[in-house]
């Protein structure tokens, strides 16, 4: 046997155990999943063959779907945006050179490496509209809270108020983006008499924008699919108004054992994801600028 060979051989028995895991736990179950979507299968009795009426009954008649759905825009259409905005903003901060910088770049980013479920079980008691800290703050001002998460007006709203609590993420990709641009084009523009609102303008954010680009798709990704959060803070409620697509898709699943039909869900909203993901992608072209 050839020393290449074995190897190659040595490199596949390394890896092996994550290519079954792989195959196993993440490529069947995904192959699976196109099959069932188009089957009406309860867990407890075999899956029954019924073509394209769970896409059908989602497109056509289901009012809940529409209603996650829309609802899912929405939240990623202002979450995503309020994230940037908020990520850039904070990263121009603290890349300023101060003294004891780096312990505000830390505190910044500590949330964001806390677990979801913690964040979220503090989140309950901080908008809790009784003994809740937002609302005891806003009380010593004279002003009286709203009731957040059990308000259909207010839940929603919440739960987007609640995700800039985890930028702190996106600020380090953000910082990072900073240090790479190139000092000389800000000492051109000090040259040719720019301030430091042109600089910013002109220099800065187009720099960025590749930074900006990914954070911009992994966000919307990451928004279409939001769960755990809704999950435990309000279970869609109250009244659907915080009733996420993966929210449904998780009741159809495991509340209702409407496997076949929530497998269609998911590859509706895979699709979207994708579509989406394809539509940002033709876009960057024109706006974003690469130092090359």
């Amino acid at each position: 046997m050839k020393a290449q060979t074995r190897r190659d051989l040595l490199g596949l028995a390394f890896i092996s155990p994550w290519m079954v895991g792989f195959l196993a736990f993440t490529a069947w179950p995904f192959l699976r999943s196109i099959q069932l979507s188009f089957t009406r299968y309860d867990i407890l009795r075999p899956p029954k063959w019924v073509g394209l009426a769970n896409y059908q009954s989602l497109l056509a008649d289901d009012e809940t779907f529409r209603h996650a759905t829309w609802l899912t825009l929405k939240f990623a259409a202002v979450s995503v945006p309020l994230a940037i905005v908020a990520g850039v903003g904070l990263a121009l901060l603290l890349n300023a050179n101060v003294k004891g910088i780096a312990v505000y770049r830390t505190i910044f980013f500590l949330p964001s490496i806390v677990p979801t479920v913690a964040t979220t079980a503090i989140f309950v008691w901080i908008l809790n509209p009784q003994i809740g800290l937002v609302n005891s703050l806003l009380g010593s001002l004279g002003i009286q809270g709203p009731a957040w998460l059990t308000d259909p007006n207010w839940a929603l709203w919440s739960l987007m108020m609640m995700g800039l609590w985890g930028v702190g993420n996106s600020i380090v990709i953000y910082l990072a983006g900073l240090k790479d641009i190139p000092t000389y084009l800000y000492e051109a523009s000090i040259v040719d008499g720019a301030s430091s609102v042109q600089r910013l303008f002109k220099v800065t954010l187009p720099m960025l924008t590749p930074v900006i680009f990914f954070n911009l798709v992994m966000g919307v990704i990451g928004a279409l699919q939001y769960f755990t959060q809704a999950y435990i803070m309000t279970s869609g409620g109250p009244g659907d108004s915080t009733r996420f697509y993966a929210l449904y898709l998780f009741d159809r699943a495991w509340r209702y054992s409407d496997m076949g039909y929530a497998s269609a869900m998911a590859w509706l909203l895979f699709l979207a994801v994708a579509l989406l993901t394809f539509g940002l992608f033709k876009t960057q072209k024109r706006w974003v600028h690469y130092a090359s």
